[in-house]
């Protein structure tokens, strides 16, 4: 029987926990605290820490299934898509690990077994390669596991052999490939046919071994780790009988799918497979807290779902379709990642929005490129129209190049490929991506946080960091990272800023500004006075009022988490927050705004849970069971195997390492004061608790009560009476329209007066004073009904401004173009105008020149008349 995605998937997984390996979900594609990545592209971004030292688990041993995304930064395989049989923006990339404890042996033992003898592939078909200098890892494949030596390949180039960074843990590789047999072209790896599809890598063991110094040593590490990587969509084509990727079940499914959505018949066309690969990333995407936007993570994801439409639409696609896609997704991949389920409605309506948004992009992206077909002179259109087409509007270029195809013309792709260079250049100096991981500072120590139940507490020295170098002393600094083996400072994580306070030791006195957390230690942000050196004992002391009112707010944003989501809809999940002393600011998924009488509904929920006066329950549980309990995990925390799970009554269950009130009435009150969008599908609450909150409300009072005096009424009865004072001014607005049109009528009669007849035609030219440009169409179709059969022309400056208006009745039109006379005056104002035959309007810049301007009319029309 043939294994689908979905069971090849589990049987991986299955395998390695029956070998002591701990199962670990999916990091998210947002690699949250690594500054390096844009997205994560590889199973041991997670793992990254455990590798460095810096962070400790309760287990040695591994496996996951790790979501990937390769479409931005460094690794992008976007423009791929579609073309080969393997590329993909989004993939699942299987992974077993080693943190010091199993290394080569058993790591090549492993895969093997699983190859060979979980998956039945047959052995022949198996060829593997190692690093030209790893004698072990050649010895085990040929005399542990029986592979002739022949179909062992030794590989010199640094495709066999892994580094974190220019610094840092590294180590040899050994690759297995599958030789899809002599009937496909290509040769085996290291040859020059290397590149064909005959032999395709499906497996990477990376044995971590070395830890590389700065002048290019290589030191043997303490304990030598292991990190596998498995495309579980190449390996699926494989068990599957298939070439490509895209044949196996799960892109065949989204692929029948979209056929049948956009109305083709021809499963076998590329922009399907584009379509299907690119629901995969954005959603995932998107589920992980990614937006559409102009720049970083939501610029590649608006570019993902670009591309996808565009193809859909070359597919012949008459209506908004890509959204559609989600269901399929859902039921292919939602059973293993429940989130897609869970976040489906926020999906189609981001997708939905953006695609609508797009096809009026792809409206005016055809018109502007239209128009610039018509200026150009010659058959190329400039690198420079096709890239502001692309970077201003969105306007792909390989859609370019297919519109100018069709006219007749080619694109200058030197030139777009010159401007893309300079956005490259501007966005690498502009990167928040370009930190080097291998630079930070990096510590043994590991800092015991008492802060839940202390607030102050006799410590120890263990480090300390001046100007990113650890020192041993400092004396009289600022910026000092002062590191303690215990501490009750709280360290910025998940939204809540960090604790501040004192630290004093017997020769030194430290002010705290900040506290951060530096892999498993906390380093105090100080002002040192006196002399502090590592190893001094000291007293460490948080500011109880500020931690206190951290506290109400981090309990609060709980409370309305769970309000948000009883009241909008379980759609609702957080994209970010930040708790501080003064206010607590909450991101959430939600795709229009929130209307008044849910902002109260939401606000009287909370309070009401606030007065309920819960206890708040914490509870340590293993991250699964925690889940698997109902608890929400925060947007961008990261979470040890461990974690602490809050409870506040029944109202409020979530993953949370903060610091909490004991009770919500210590909470006191609850007020928003203010909901706003800052991104597609992202709107933010701002809110705040306790003293402030009743200080707020006090403020607001006075502010009503001064507004009910000056409009002498009862606070009460406000309402009523800005709604009469709104009413009497619209009938005065009206009443002084009126007049003003009286005035305009009877100064359209006097200005008849002034009309000459040029050749037998009525004409009238004349400055007007003190007329609203929005009156001046009124005021000209009076004047052309009164004239009957003839030219008007009417001028009035302000300020630095000209407003112009010309008329011309349709008996005359053969004759004078209004369009022609306006722009006649406009030209000698500073100014350029346009309309129809009868009717033109045109503004300058040079009211000075309007005078003589005017004059020259009845010279001009003596020419036409």
């Amino acid at each position: 029987m043939t294994l689908s995605t979905a069971q090849i998937r589990q049987t991986f997984i299955d395998f390695f926990a029956k070998q002591g390996h701990q199962p670990v979900s999916s990091s998210s594609l947002i690699p949250h605290g690594d500054p390096t990545l844009l997205f994560t592209n590889a199973g041991m971004n997670q793992f990254k820490d455990t590798f460095l030292g810096t962070e400790k688990r309760a287990y040695t041993r591994a496996v996951s299934s790790q979501r990937c995304v390769r479409a931005g930064g460094k690794h992008n395989d976007l423009e791929n898509v579609g073309y080969t049989a393997r590329h993909h923006t989004f993939f699942e990339m299987l992974g077993n690990f080693s943190f010091g404890d199993y290394f080569k042996r058993e790591a090549i033992q492993f895969a093997w077994r699983f190859l060979t003898e979980e998956l039945k592939l047959p052995k022949e078909k198996l060829l593997v390669t190692v690093y030209s200098e790893d004698d072990e890892a050649f010895s085990i494949w040929e005399n542990d596991i029986g592979v002739p030596a022949e179909k062992i390949i030794r590989i010199s180039t640094s495709d066999n052999f892994w580094s974190m960074g220019d610094t840092g843990p590294c180590g040899p590789c050994s690759e297995i490939f599958y030789d899809h047999g002599e009937h496909i072209w290509g040769g085996p790896p290291g040859s020059p046919e290397e590149d064909g599809d005959r032999f395709i890598e499906i497996w990477n063991l990376v044995f971590m071994q070395f830890n590389r110094q700065a002048d290019g040593e290589m030191l043997p590490l303490p304990k030598p780790s292991i990190d596998t990587g498995m495309g579980l969509e190449r390996i699926s084509a494989i068990l599957q009988n298939v070439h490509s990727n895209y044949e196996i079940d799960l892109f065949q499914a989204l692929i029948k799918s979209a056929a049948v959505i956009v109305g083709t018949q021809d499963l076998e066309d590329k922009s399907l497979r584009v379509i299907a690969d690119h629901i995969r990333s954005c959603c995932f995407l998107i589920c992980d807290g990614a937006m559409p936007s102009n720049e970083g993570r939501g610029y590649v994801l608006r570019r993902i779902i670009r591309r996808a439409v565009r193809h859909g639409y070359k597919l012949g696609a008459n209506e908004i379709f890509f959204y559609r896609l989600v269901d399929t997704l859902c039921e292919q991949m939602g059973e293993f990642y429940p989130e897609l389920r869970e976040q489906k409605a926020v999906l189609e309506k981001v997708l939905k929005v953006e695609e609508e948004q797009f096809s009026r992009t792809l409206a005016r992206g055809m018109t502007l490129l239209s128009e610039a077909l018509e200026d150009i002179e010659g058959t190329v259109v400039p690198g420079e129209i096709v890239f502001k087409l692309y970077d201003t509007y969105g306007f792909p270029a390989d859609l370019t190049n297919d519109v100018a195809r069709e006219k007749g013309f080619t694109i200058d792709e030197s030139g777009f490929e010159a401007c893309m260079q300079q956005q490259r250049e501007r966005a690498q100096k502009s990167s928040q991506f370009g930190a080097d991981y291998g630079a930070s500072v990096q510590l043994d120590s590991e800092t015991v946080f008492t802060g839940y139940d202390a607030t102050e507490q006799q410590s120890t020295v263990v480090a300390l960091v001046l100007n990113g170098k650890p020192v041993e002393t400092v004396n009289d600094a600022k910026d000092v990272l002062i590191v303690l083996d215990s501490t009750p400072f709280y360290a910025e994580s998940g939204g809540q800023v960090g604790d501040t306070g004192s630290i004093s030791g017997e020769n030194a006195t430290a002010t705290i500004g900040d506290t951060l957390k530096m892999g498993a230690s906390f380093a105090h942000k100080a002002e040192v006075v006196g002399t502090l050196s590592v190893g001094d004992h000291v007293s460490a002391s948080i500011d109880s009022f500020q931690r206190q009112a951290i506290k109400l707010n981090h309990s609060a944003t709980h409370l309305l988490h769970a309000a948000l989501r009883k009241v909008l809809g379980e759609h609702v999940t957080q994209k970010g927050s930040l708790v501080d002393a003064e206010k607590l600011r909450f991101d959430f998924s939600h795709m229009e705004a929130v209307s008044h009488n849910q902002l109260h509904t939401i606000e009287a929920m909370v309070n009401q849970q606030i007065r309920a006066n819960h206890s708040l329950t914490t509870k340590l549980m293993n991250i699964d069971e925690a889940k698997a309990s109902g608890a929400m995990a925060l947007f961008g925390e990261k979470y040890d195997d461990e974690v602490r799970v809050v409870t506040m009554g029944d109202f409020s269950t979530e993953l949370c390492g903060g610091t909490h009130v004991a009770s919500t009435g210590e909470i006191g009150t609850f007020k928003i004061v203010s909901e706003s969008g800052i991104a597609s599908g992202i709107r933010r609450i701002e809110a705040i608790t306790g003293e402030a909150a009743v200080e707020f409300m006090q403020h607001q009072q006075l502010k009503l009560a001064e507004l009910a005096t000056l409009l002498k009424a009862d606070p009460a009865a406000l309402p009523e009476r800005v709604k009469a004072l709104q009413t009497s001014i619209k009938e005065l607005e009206k009443q002084n329209q009126q007049m003003q049109q009286k005035l305009n009528s009877q100064q359209g009669q006097d200005l008849l007066n002034s009309a000459v007849s040029i050749n037998g035609v009525s004409v009238l030219i004349t400055e007007m004073q003190g007329v609203e440009a929005k009156s001046l169409r009124n005021i000209l179709d009076d004047l052309k009904n009164r004239i009957g059969s003839g030219v008007v022309c009417i001028g009035v400056a302000s300020d630095e401004k000209v407003n112009l208006i010309a008329g011309v009745t349709k008996d005359l039109t053969d004759k004078v173009k209004a369009g022609e006379l306006i722009n006649h005056v406009a030209s000698q104002v500073g100014g350029k105008g346009g309309g129809r035959p009868d009717m033109a309007q045109a503004g300058g810049s040079q009211p000075e020149n309007l005078a003589k301007a005017l004059d020259s009319v009845n010279t001009w029309l003596q020419e036409r008349l």
